[in-house]
C-alpha cells in the first residue's frame, strides 16, 4: 500500500492522460462508484461514518462533481489549487484528521479497481496514486 505522507512524485503529462482517460470510463458509473467508495471507506475505517450526516447519495454526487472538476483540470492544476486548499481547510472543520487522507486514498484506488476492472491497470493505478497524493498534499498543507 502507498502512504500519502511520502514525498509525491511529480504529476506528469502521462499521469494526467491516464487519469483523465480512465475518468471518462467512471462517468457512466459515477453513482455506483460513489456508493462503492463510501462502502469501502467505511469498511476500512468505521469511525469515519461519524463524519457524514444525512443524505449519502447527495454526498456521493458532491464527491463525483468535485472529482470531475479536479480531474478535468489536472493539466491546469494551478487553476484549482485555491479550491483544493479551501476544501482542505473546510475538512478540518468536519473533523478530518491527517491520517484519514491515507484511508481515503486507499478507498479511492480500491473503488477504481473494482469499477474499472481490467481497464485499471498498474500504470493507471500508479497515475491515480500520484494524482491523489498531489491533491491530498495540497489539502494537508492548507490546514490551519
Amino acid at each position: 500500500m502507498y502512504d500519502t505522507a511520502e514525498t509525491p512524485e511529480r504529476l506528469t503529462i502521462r499521469h494526467i492522460a491516464l487519469v483523465q482517460g480512465s475518468w471518462r470510463r467512471v462517468l457512466p458509473i459515477k453513482d455506483l462508484a460513489a456508493e462503492l467508495f463510501y462502502r469501502r471507506l467505511f469498511e476500512l475505517d468505521r469511525s469515519l461514518e461519524r463524519l457524514f450526516h444525512g443524505d449519502m447519495p447527495r454526498q456521493g454526487q458532491k464527491l463525483m462533481t468535485m472529482l470531475a472538476t479536479v480531474v478535468t483540470r489536472l493539466d491546469r492544476l494551478d487553476d484549482v489549487v485555491p479550491a483544493i486548499e479551501q476544501l482542505g481547510r473546510a475538512h478540518v472543520g468536519y473533523g478530518v484528521e491527517d491520517a484519514h487522507y491515507d484511508t481515503v486514498g486507499r478507498a479511492l484506488l480500491d473503488t477504481l479497481r473494482a469499477g474499472l476492472g481490467d481497464a485499471f491497470d498498474l500504470e493507471t493505478e500508479q497515475a491515480w496514486a500520484v494524482a491523489y497524493r498531489t491533491l491530498a498534499g495540497v489539502m494537508r498543507r492548507a490546514r490551519p
